[in-house]
Parts: C-alpha cells; structure tokens; sequence
C-alpha cells in the first residue's frame, strides 16, 4: 500500500503540533488583512494552543465572504496576496469569486487522485467545468501533482467525449458521480469499449448502486468532498470506510449557526480551517452535514474520519454538481411580475439529478419562463406551474427529495 507522503500516517501528536503551528502563522497573517481586521480585533494567535481554543474565534460564513467582496475589493480582503498575482480568479453563483493559484498542488488534490490509484502514465477525461467556476483546474492541478496527463473534456458533447476516451484510450475519470455513466452508456450504444478503469468524483452524492455499476464495469470509483473556497477537504481511500481529512485543513463539527462543537458521530456543520497562505479562511463554515467517524481507517491514513457529505445546514442544495441557493430563488420570483412564488425540487430519475421548478403564477404558460429559470439557476430544469395560493407555506424554496442512504 502506498501513500501520497508521510504527513497521512503520523501520529497525533505529531500530526497536532505541525498544525497548531501553522494555524498560529494563519492567525497572525489573517490580522493583518482587511477581511478579518474587525473580527480578529481581539484575537491573540499565542492564546490558540490547542484545537479546542479554535472555539474562541468567530465563524466565517460565505454570506460574510459575499458581502465583503465588492468592487476593486473581489475577495473580500481575505487574501493574502494581490488579486493579480493569483494564477485564477473564478465566478461561483452568487456571485462570489474565488482565487485559484498555479503552484504545485495549490488545492491539496493530489493527495485523494493517489488514493484512487491515478498516476504516471493515466490520462484523466476531466469533465469538470473549466468555464468561471473552479472544478475543472481544481481536478487538472491534483493530476499534475501525481504525474498523470488530463484531456480537458468539460461537461457535454458526449459523442466527442467518447470518441477522444477511445483515440486517446483515457484510463481515469473526474468528474460528478453519474456524468461517467452518460458517458460510458453512449459508448455501448456507439459500440465503442473504453479503457477507463478509475474514477475521481465529487460535486454530487454518490449513491451505493451506482457505485457498485461502476465497480461491476470494472472501475474502481471513489469520492472527494471539496470545495471552491477551500479546495479538498476529505476524500476516500480504498477502505471506503468514510472520508479521511486532508493534511492541509483542520475540520469541525459543529451544531448549526452556533460553532458549538457536537459529540463525535452525532451530525453537525462542517466548519474548516485552511492552512493555505494565500487565503487563510479560519473557522470557515461550509453549511454542509456530516458527522465524525470514530477511529482510524483499515487503510493506514492515520487522520480523523468523516462520515462523507450528508446534506445541507441550509436549503442551499447541489444539484447536478451545482449549488442551487434560496437567494437564487428569490431573485427568479423577483425577475417576473406574474411570479408569486417559486420551489425547486430535486429527485433522483435512475443514477442521475433532477430538478423541477414549480411556479406559482397566474400566466398559465410554463415555456416563457424557461430562460429566467436557466438565468437565476444556472440549470435547466422541468417546470410545474402551480395555481395561486397552490405551494404550502411552510417556508421550505428548495426541497432535497433525494435519498442518501
């Protein structure tokens, strides 16, 4: 069994130190910047010398990061670095914008690409979104840090993309979870064999009977928690028990709106500390649930376990490897006078995403807001129109039907 470097099997103590350390350097740098030079007033980095003095610092929230960002000032100041000595700069729906930099693994990812198996000599069909939002560079810089070479596919054109798997005899996948079955199902009906035998996945849950498709094709499938403001996070290594925390991130798990940590296993927020010099965001709360998993992983990583993605604090949803935010919502109700209401629901129809918008309206006609919803969504969606006064009020504008168990 080998690992990406000797930091996944240290000991905890170790393992605490080296973090502490840095987290110390983080908090020194952070007060220095704009965005923190109100909430870190006070703040003494030599007073945090355990993990549990984390609690004495504010939580960071990305209504905090959207609301400071404003012209000539994109990211907020939360970065460390002038905004023109990134190698990136991304759009995220909100907007919020979000920095990406050229060194060598900038957004840890070549550690979870190594525990799938990808390396010198694969060539990975990147099908992440290279287009404003992140994923695309994210994923491509995980592969240069273990030597493999990317074809930069994006999203679609799934013929083309079957072809060039087949030209190129491409041997690792990144992508959402069900864009590799699209893609090898237009294979079998193009009669084509592909030489994919690994798949790197996140943006989207990853449920257990598409996972074992995979596997029954012959292609060994694990799954990344990442994100565009703080890159990996957690990934799976071949014991697929849990996700094992990244080295370069401190993770929490915390009652929702408090920063109240929870009781190991029970389920909570997911709040993250960066060690990243370049944007230190401290106590960062991701608004997603997941739950510690108690001891250490069959696979010899020695960092503490979450149980995985499982859903939202909020009703910001993932929908098709994209968020779907409720002030999203609220600005499709607002673009269109005959509009009263809006709910997005999604559900699962086989392996692969669905949503549908139901509009509360007296128009009567579902096609002439079929461009506002791709407008304020970002995604195409089935529209329902509902009668006035038809959608209950019970406060709920996005609906997550799916099921992750």
């Amino acid at each position: 069994m080998s690992f990406f470097d000797a930091l996944e099997i240290r000991g905890s103590d170790e393992r605490e130190s080296a973090i502490l350390i840095a987290l110390s350097q983080q908090i020194v740098k952070a007060k220095s910047l704009v965005g923190y030079s109100e909430r870190f007033t006070d703040v003494d980095p030599d007073s945090i010398q355990t993990f549990k003095d984390l609690l004495t610092l504010p939580v960071l929230r990305k209504s905090d990061l959207a609301s400071a960002q404003k012209p000539g000032q994109a990211l907020g100041g939360f970065n460390a670095r002038p905004l023109s000595q990134f190698s990136h700069i991304f759009q995220s729906p909100g907007p919020i914008y979000e920095p990406g930099g050229s060194e060598l693994d900038w957004w840890r990812m070549g550690r979870f690409l190594h525990a799938v198996g990808i390396g010198k000599g694969d060539i990975v069909q990147n099908c992440f979104g290279y287009h404003l939002t992140p994923a695309g560079v994210i994923f491509e810089s995980g592969a240069r840090a273990v030597g493999a070479a990317v074809l930069p596919a994006g999203v679609g054109q799934t013929e083309l993309q079957v072809r060039a798997a087949v030209d190129i005899e491409t041997t690792a996948y990144a992508g959402t979870p069900d864009y590799l079955k699209i893609i090898m199902d237009m294979a079998d009906r193009m009669g084509e064999r592909l030489s994919i035998t690994k798949a790197a996945v996140g943006g989207g849950a990853l449920f257990p009977s598409l996972r074992q498709e995979y596997a029954d094709r012959g292609v060994i499938c694990l799954q990344s928690y990442a994100t565009a403001d703080l890159g990996n996070i957690a990934y799976e290594s071949e014991a697929m028990e849990g996700m094992i925390v990244d080295e370069g991130v401190i993770v929490e798990i915390v009652t929702p709106g408090t920063g109240n940590p929870v009781a190991e296993g029970e389920l909570g927020e997911v709040v993250v500390t960066t060690l990243n010099p370049d944007y230190p965001l401290i106590r960062f709360a991701t608004g997603d649930l997941s739950a510690v998993l108690p001891g250490q992983s069959p696979c010899g990583r020695t960092n503490m376990r979450i149980k995985g993605w499982m859903g939202r604090a909020d009703q910001t949803t993932k929908i098709k490897g994209m968020f779907v935010r409720p002030e999203q919502v609220a600005a499709l109700v607002a673009s269109h006078e005959l509009i009263e209401r809006v709910r997005v629901v999604t559900t699962r129809q086989g392996e692969m995403d669905a949503m549908k918008v139901q509009i509360e309206t007296s128009a009567g006609e579902s096609d002439s807001f079929e461009n506002l919803v791709k407008v304020h969504l970002k995604l195409k969606g089935d529209i329902e129109i509902i009668e006035p006064g038809g959608l209950p009020r019970d406060g709920l504008v996005i609906e997550d039907q799916r099921k992750y168990d």
